[in-house]
């Protein structure tokens, strides 16, 4: 049972509590499914989207560490339509535009966790499970739909949406879950993940693009906003960072 401490946003997972964790591959989103399954004993379902993002290598690594971290299962879902629906309205989807190298609003996808959550809590409800996690933290809070406030305000609307269910004991109450509602910046989640992942952290894929080709390796770009904010987060943990990058600016 989950019990909230509703004054510091913290919720404390009772042992062996399934968990669908929604995970790109990318740094944040695997230190979050590693916290919850080492501190919290979390038995993890893994869960990952293709939305026509550039990052293709991002599901390589989502999957990669569905072993690594003996998740039970591990979804990959195709809403690649979404790329036609998004049309020109962010960097990540179209793959015309240039990705800017610091935070800009084109970087933000169209409540793109809306979308994920929704799905993943239609899932964890279905398995009973009591949390959907993402890997939303303390330092994303340029986008709207990682915010604390928002995190609160959905987890009540996807209860309200199975209230009835919910009321008859047929559906269980889905609580949503990020680093960021324990105040956790992205540099403390990184250190909390190394801690149980050690060098392997350094096999997630945080590029908004697929890769730069180098002497037939495919490397992170390096210039990237994404690629940038990981080598601050390496820097600031204290952390020698191992990643390949085509540039180190």
């Amino acid at each position: 049972m989950q019990n909230v401490n509703s004054s510091r946003n913290i919720i404390r997972v009772k042992r062996s509590s399934s968990v669908v964790c929604i995970v790109s591959g990318g740094l944040d989103s695997i230190c979050t499914a590693a916290y919850l399954k080492k501190e919290k004993n979390c038995s993890l379902y893994f869960l990952s989207y293709i939305y026509g993002q550039r990052a293709k290598n991002e599901i390589q690594a989502a999957t990669r560490f569905a072993r690594i971290l003996n998740a039970n299962d591990h979804r990959i879902v195709d809403i690649g339509f979404m790329k036609d629906i998004y049309g020109n309205t962010n960097v990540l989807t179209d793959h015309k535009r240039r990705l800017p190298g610091g935070f800009d609003y084109s970087i933000v996808v169209p409540i793109r966790n809306v979308i994920f959550l929704s799905i993943a809590s239609a899932w964890a409800m279905s398995m009973n499970a009591k949390m959907v996690a993402y890997g939303a933290h303390l330092d994303d809070s340029h986008y709207p739909d990682c915010r604390a406030e928002f995190i609160r305000s959905f987890s009540t609307l996807i209860n309200l949406a199975e209230e009835d269910g919910i009321k008859l004991g047929t559906r269980r109450a889905v609580q949503v879950w990020a680093p960021v509602l324990q105040g956790i910046s992205k540099t403390e989640l990184l250190r909390r993940g190394y801690s149980v992942l050690g060098t392997k952290v350094f096999d997630t894929w945080s590029c908004y693009t697929d890769g730069i080709q180098i002497n037939g390796k495919t490397v992170h770009c390096g210039l990237c906003e994404s690629c940038i904010n990981r080598k601050v987060a390496f820097r600031k943990a204290g952390l020698d960072d191992r990643t390949q990058y085509a540039k180190n600016e």
